[in-house]
């Protein structure tokens, strides 16, 4: 029976971010000490609060193996989180440590924690690290209490996965297999690049593919620089920037600028934006590119505005016309898949599915989006679980209600972007989706994929789910057939989820089994979720 716990707590690598979240973290640990408590558990916190800085996370990789090396690597450990947080800070300490391993979050949106504890959780399973993970809203719920005195009992958590199937061929509906198959083998043939503007992105470990399990693939990266985008912005014309703004407000894309740029949208803000965008349309045609993704952390946030506006459209079928800077037009009528944060597990996926989707006939636009929240809500007089996914502007338009119509572009928070840009804003249209998340496992390419819906939810409630969560992002309504709440936090291995339409449940179910036998046919172990 565990009578001792450590506590540690890892935060961002950026003060504003640690200092102004540094409140929501005080909160939830002073609730989970208050459980911890009643259930006569002592608990030492490993770090303090540290009144220069003005908050009490570890904040860089450094100072997380100097908290480490002091601390009893045969005792038990919780990882509480409530805010974002950089897995690196604590995975180097967490990779020797003995003692058992809890990672936990609060249920709340205010601040990304969930995000945090499944990318953590992500980082963990790709290092081959035994952990047990629990959330809750306030620790005083049957789910948690339970979890956590079978945790304090046993060191473990055994939480219900039997959403959870391996990909069986015969199961498959129609030609699906067959489809599914014939296309990775010839993707596998053919084979494709990926763009990486600079690898690990805000720590996350789990987002790298090592070579070595990507190669069987048919992807090769192509190892690109941040300071090269940079750079390539530079050289595009004030007047090419023009043309691609102009064709986004004849879009009618609404961009909210004033006149602050400390805190405020400005017209010079999305300029360089478009600059970012042709930039880098242009290096994915010099090298051959695929898909890409822009890091955008660290360094790039120091000299450019976000590049949440470029990465929307470059994952939109239809977007601003491109041109090298000889004439020539690039990618005409196709999509430039790009995977945010230089998640590498989406960028395998988005490439996939946009290629496969255009052989099954259908548009193959997608995104990764945060598990950001979730509530109930009832629609149509059933109770169902609605998540929030959002993202920081990286969705298509093309996934809105009314397109870029619908679109609007705000100001990035200054605490997360501090040179600003706008984010591609809109709210998913109702529809049929398919999602999937790559992970690595055992050294292991893996993929789980399901199937469900995007819900229409009255604009008051998707505006207060907008407020208790981040209202300058993109935001999709997802509702998961036949995967509880619990079972995908259980299941889940990231902080990403990728998202695809389909015109009905019947396609969408058809596309879910021919993309679950070209994973497979590609090396990938596949697993269902929920059907």
């Amino acid at each position: 029976m565990i009578k001792e716990v450590y506590l540690v707590a890892s935060g961002d690598l950026r003060l504003s971010a640690n200092q102004t979240c540094w409140q929501a973290q005080e909160d939830m640990e002073s609730s989970l000490h208050q459980v911890l408590d009643k259930l006569e558990v002592k608990v030492h916190r490993a770090h303090p609060f540290d009144k220069e800085k003005g908050h009490g996370f570890i904040d860089s990789q450094k100072m997380g193996m100097q908290v480490f090396r002091d601390l009893d690597p045969h005792k038990p450990i919780i990882v509480a989180e409530s805010v974002w947080q950089y897995s690196h800070h604590v995975l180097a300490g967490l990779t020797t440590h003995k003692g058992p391993i809890l990672t936990l979050a609060n249920w709340n949106g205010q601040w990304p924690g969930l995000v945090g504890m499944l990318n953590l959780n992500g980082s963990l399973t790709k290092a081959g690290v035994t952990y047990s993970t629990l959330w809750s809203r306030d620790f005083t719920d049957d789910f948690f209490l339970n979890g956590l005195r079978e945790w304090l009992h046993s060191g473990k958590i055994t939480h219900d996965l039997s959403h959870v199937r391996d990909f069986d061929p015969n199961d498959a509906p129609g030609n699906a297999v067959e489809t599914g198959e014939k296309f990775a083998r010839a993707f596998k043939k053919e084979k494709a690049i990926m763009g990486v503007f600079d690898e690990g992105c805000m720590g996350m470990f789990n987002a790298i593919i090592p070579d070595h399990l990507l190669h069987p693939t048919g992807i090769f990266k192509e190892r690109l620089s941040q300071s090269g985008l940079y750079a390539a912005m530079r050289t595009v014309t004030d007047k090419e920037a023009a043309a691609v703004l102009q064709w986004l407000l004849d879009k009618g894309v609404d961009f909210q600028w004033g006149k602050d740029p400390e805190t405020e949208l400005t017209r010079e803000q999305t300029l360089e934006q478009c600059k970012m965008y042709l930039a880098a349309l242009r290096l994915a045609d010099e090298f051959g590119c695929d898909t890409i993704g822009i890091q955008y952390q660290q360094g790039l946030k120091d000299l450019a505005v976000a590049s949440d506006l470029a990465e929307g459209l470059l994952n939109n079928t239809d977007r601003p016309p491109a041109h090298t800077q000889e004439g020539r037009e690039i990618l005409p009528g196709r999509a430039l898949p790009h995977f945010n944060e230089v998640d590498e597990c989406a960028g395998l996926d988005s490439l996939i599915t946009y290629r496969l989707w255009e052989k099954l006939g259908l548009s193959g636009d997608n995104t990764l989006h945060d598990l950001r929240y979730g509530e109930d809500f009832t629609i149509d007089g059933e109770e169902v679980f609605v998540w929030v996914f959002l993202i920081s502007g990286a969705a298509p338009a093309s996934h809105f209600i009314k397109g870029y119509s619908g679109a609007s572009s705000e100001r990035q928070p200054p605490m997360y972007f501090r040179l600003g840009g706008g984010s591609l804003k809109g709210i998913s249209k109702p529809g049929h989706i398919v999602w999937s998340r790559v992970y690595i496992m055992n050294d292991h390419l893996h993929c789980d994929l399901g199937i469900g819906k995007v819900a229409a939810l009255p604009p008051e409630e998707t505006q207060r789910r907008w407020e208790m969560t981040t209202p300058q992002w993109p935001i999709m309504h997802g509702v998961l057939e036949g995967v509880s709440r619990d079972q995908m936090m259980a299941r889940h291995k990231a902080n990403h989820i990728q998202v695809v339409y389909a015109p009905d449940r019947e396609k969408a179910l058809e596309a879910c089994y021919a993309k679950a036998a070209a994973m497979n046919e590609l090396g990938i172990k596949t697993a269902l979720c929920g059907i």
